[in-house]
This record gives C-alpha cells, structure tokens and sequence, in this order.
C-alpha cells in the first residue's frame, strides 16, 4: 500500500458520495473538487481535473506539493487546486477542503447574500455567519486571494459569488457534514425569503458565545498538529 493510498481512499469516497447527492451539481459531471492535507507535510491529495466521479478510480487521484509539483498520480489537479493550498497555508486548523456546485447555497451566491445566524446548533459547528467571497475566475489569483481573506473569520462555510461554496474542516467526514448544514441553511433561509416576512436571527450575545466554541475547538486542533509536527 502506498504512502498516500489511505488519504486518496478517502478522497474518492468522500467525492463520489458527494457527486451521487448532487452537490456538485449535475451527477454526470465533473464539477467541483475535494483535497485533504497530508499531516506534516506541505503536500495534499486531490481529485483531477475533468474526470467524471463515477468513473474515478483511487489510482486517478493526485498528490501535489504546494508549489503544485506533482508527487503522485499522472492526471493534472483540479484547476482550484491552488485555491485549497491558500486555505491551507491561511488556516491552521484546516485539513480538509470541500468545494461544490450545491443547489440552494448557489442561489444565494448569485444574490450575493450571506447567511445570516440562523440556528444555534448550525452556527456552534460552522460559526457565526456564511459569508460570501467577492467572484474572480476559477482558478484566478484573484479568487485564491479573496478566499484567503475571507478566512480570516474563523468559520468553516462559505458562499462563492457566482459560483458555488467552499466548506472546510479538520477532516472529510466533518467537512462533509458542514456541506450538509450549508445546504440546509440556504434552503431554509430562501423559502423565509420568499415570504417577504422579516427574517429572525440568533441573539448577539448568544452567537458571540457560539463562535467563541468554535474557534477553542480550532485553536485545540493547532496546538494538536504543533505538538504532532
């Protein structure tokens, strides 16, 4: 077994299911894109660019550096992978980056409106707000570095303007979870939109109590990986 096979395995199946449920948008396609950070090493695994999920194997997933070398695998990364390295480098806590096409989550970006705290047990696992990252073209600097800024508020979703979302995470299957909530979340505030009603949000000192969990749990994981390296 290879030095990466286990975190390819993971890779692939967390793709897939996500590919079968729809979130990256058509289920024959090949949109979107998934990486995991390699622990200790300024390296990561990630899908290809242009290939079908359906038809991916574990062999056709890549291992790049983050100069983008290749280490292993012999089909070029997504072409957002430059994206998931800036994440990385910009957020200590995060091992695992989702990016999706998901139906309702891309509504909103489209409107270019953020989600606002809307449910305690929502905001305690992602943070205090979804918010969304200014549009630049795939796979431009420019939206590495818009994203990178975004960060800097310690959640783990959030919105691409005109393009779709970017979920991120300690590891796939919690990553996976935070795609779910986000799903959950534009949808619901959608249908509440289309009332016309005003829209109740979580009490300030409550969503400030919230993030602040959030961000203990982030900084855990730092000093885990610090003391691990």
């Amino acid at each position: 077994m290879g030095r990466y096979d286990d975190y390819k395995q993971r890779v692939l199946r967390i793709s897939q299911r996500l590919s079968a449920d729809g979130y990256f948008g058509s289920k024959s396609g090949s949109a979107g894109n998934v990486s995991m950070l390699v622990e200790g090493e300024d390296a990561v695994v990630v899908t290809p660019t242009r290939m079908q999920y359906d038809v991916m194997a574990v062999a056709d997933i890549c291992v790049v550096d983050f100069d983008l070398a290749p280490i292993e695998g012999e089909h070029k990364p997504s072409i957002e992978t430059p994206m998931h390295i800036a994440t990385y480098k910009a957020r200590a806590d995060v091992s695992a980056v989702i990016h999706t096409h998901q139906t309702f989550a891309s509504a909103l970006s489209i409107l270019n409106q953020p989600i606002p705290p809307l449910f305690d047990e929502v905001t305690l696992a992602i943070g205090n707000v979804i918010d969304v990252v200014p549009y630049a073209l795939s796979g431009t600097r420019e939206l590495h570095d818009n994203v990178a800024r975004k960060l800097a508020n310690r959640c783990h979703c959030y919105i691409l303007q005109n393009h779709g979302t970017l979920c991120i995470g300690t590891d796939l299957d919690k990553t996976f979870t935070f795609v779910e909530l986000l799903e959950k979340s534009a949808h619901i505030y959608m249908q509440a939109l289309a009332t016309g009603k005003p829209i109740t949000v979580l009490p300030e000192k409550t969503v400030a109590q919230l993030h602040a969990a959030v961000i203990a749990r982030q900084d855990r994981e730092i000093a885990r990986k610090q003391t691990n390296h």
